[in-house]
């Protein structure tokens, strides 16, 4: 597992490694500046993301949710304070984990597995909102298309729907994307 470990202070960054120190086959880097940021992660090309943060200023922490929308990987920030505003940001921001005050090396294993679960729980509800918005889409174009037949060729929906059928299998194609080609004719064709 390659982790990248975010923090400007070397001593707690340290914690940090201190903390993954049991892990085995774990490669850790450990990144202290902020310039750049968001290319040299994309360089390491981490598993999972450790950014340690302190006691950060709001434009600080700005930037780090920045950082964190830029990037598709499991995400734990440790801050020492923080407040509802912050907390919230930081979900918006998709952080995995936020953690108040518990920079401790014990912890800090047990946070790292809940980051990449939550990551990855995350990542399937997305995946699975968008193919279920996929298919919505294609059954909209399916039932356009249906309309567009019966309107212009004065068939039934059955028929429609038969006539959009076969035409994919002649052409080893997709209904749906067979729909998609009705619908952009008849909207070339000046249709509405």
């Amino acid at each position: 597992m390659r982790i990248a470990i975010v923090d400007e202070s070397a001593s707690r960054a340290a914690v940090i490694g201190e903390g993954l120190a049991a892990l085995d086959d774990c490669e850790l880097f450990v990144v202290t500046e902020r310039r750049g940021l968001v290319a040299r992660i994309a360089h390491i090309d981490p598993d999972i993301v450790l950014m340690d943060l302190g006691n950060p200023s709001r434009d600080v922490l700005e930037e780090y949710f920045a950082v964190s929308r830029a990037l598709a990987r499991p995400i734990a920030m440790f801050v020492d304070e923080s407040d509802d505003e912050a907390i919230a940001a930081s979900i918006d921001a998709g952080v995995s984990s936020y953690v108040v005050d518990g920079l401790a090396p014990h912890r800090i294993r047990p946070i790292l597995d809940l980051a990449v679960r939550r990551f990855n729980a995350f990542s399937r509800l997305q995946a699975d909102l968008a193919e279920a918005k996929g298919q919505l889409a294609e059954r909209a174009a399916i039932d356009t298309a249906k309309r567009i037949l019966m309107n212009n060729r004065g068939l039934t929906e059955p028929q429609a729907y038969a006539e959009l059928r076969k035409t994919a299998m002649n052409q080893g194609r997709r209904i749906a994307e067979i729909a998609e080609a009705v619908v952009t004719a008849h909207k070339l064709m000046g249709g509405t």
